[in-house]
């Protein structure tokens, strides 16, 4: 059974205040408030960029100087800033060249309830995430990466650990109590 979330929780209300499409964002701003993984000036990838609140808030940290490309099988709804731009299509299949400051993932599977079968998914996401990484990232730059908690995640996390100078996880207080995820971090990429 699904859990029954509140559309008026505090997230919630704070996001449509600010303009933004979801409570998401605020998950973003705690990390990079711990972690400083945006910098002005970035070039970014958001994999999994529906409805757009990451992306808005990349957009805003990097300055105009900075570029974000969001990803996703959805459509946004957004007016994208000037140093934004979308494309839709399956993360699955996503090839691009170029190198990047960060790379982020708020990828989610279209979740059935049933845990295990929703973390092989959710491991499923992170390891295709981890290779545009692995091809994209410039020496030295950072990545954020939702998982949702499971059977794969201590194994997924020493491939972070393997492929960058500092990796952490990490549960913004704004995930949902009843909500298993959390976010792993990698700053310091070592380009092999």
């Amino acid at each position: 059974m699904k859990p029954i979330f509140k559309k008026n929780d505090y997230y919630s209300k704070l996001a449509k205040r600010e303009h933004y499409p979801a409570r998401s964002v605020y998950k973003l701003e705690q990390i990079n408030m711990k972690y400083s993984v945006i910098k002005t000036g970035d070039k970014v990838i958001d994999l999994g960029c529906a409805p757009g609140s990451w992306l808005l808030f990349l957009a805003g940290k990097i300055g105009l100087k900075g570029r974000v490309i969001g990803v996703d099988t959805q459509d946004i709804k957004i007016n994208l800033p000037a140093n934004a731009k979308f494309i839709k299509t399956d993360v699955m299949n996503f090839k691009i060249d170029g190198e990047f400051d960060l790379i982020v993932s708020d990828l989610a599977p279209n979740t059935s309830g049933i845990h295990f079968v929703d973390a092989e998914k959710s491991l499923e996401f992170c390891e295709k995430v981890l290779e545009i990484v692995k091809t994209n990232l410039k020496k030295g730059g950072n990545f954020v990466c939702k998982i949702l908690e499971g059977e794969g995640t201590q194994g997924f996390f020493k491939k972070v650990e393997q492929n960058f100078e500092i990796a952490k996880r990490y549960r913004p207080m704004a995930v949902r109590r009843e909500s298993r995820e959390i976010y792993i971090i990698g700053k310091g990429f070592k380009y092999e």
